[in-house]
């Protein structure tokens, strides 16, 4: 019964960090079906992936369905801006 009632916990919790997942997808192009809304930017360490998450973080706060990285500049820190897309 202990065994059951864990497994419905963990199948619960994965559930809800799967609908929290939902958040602004990054795009390559700018999607078809969507229009843009704005342009954010923004600075980070120095990985591509850290810069990536601030402007994915900064176009949820925004909104945004989606977001397209247009630049990157920088060595010892990187700054990155990006369109939105509602």
């Amino acid at each position: 019964m202990k065994m059951l009632t864990t497994a419905y916990a963990a199948a619960a919790l994965l559930s809800f960090i799967s609908l929290a997942a939902h958040g602004a997808e990054l795009v390559t192009s700018p999607p078809a079906n969507q229009e843009p809304v704005g342009v954010i930017s923004t600075t980070a360490s120095t990985n591509l992936t850290s810069l990536e998450n601030k402007l994915e973080a900064e176009a949820e706060a925004n909104g945004a369905k989606s977001f397209e990285i247009i630049s990157t500049t920088g060595q010892n820190r990187l700054h990155g801006t990006a369109v939105l897309y509602q």
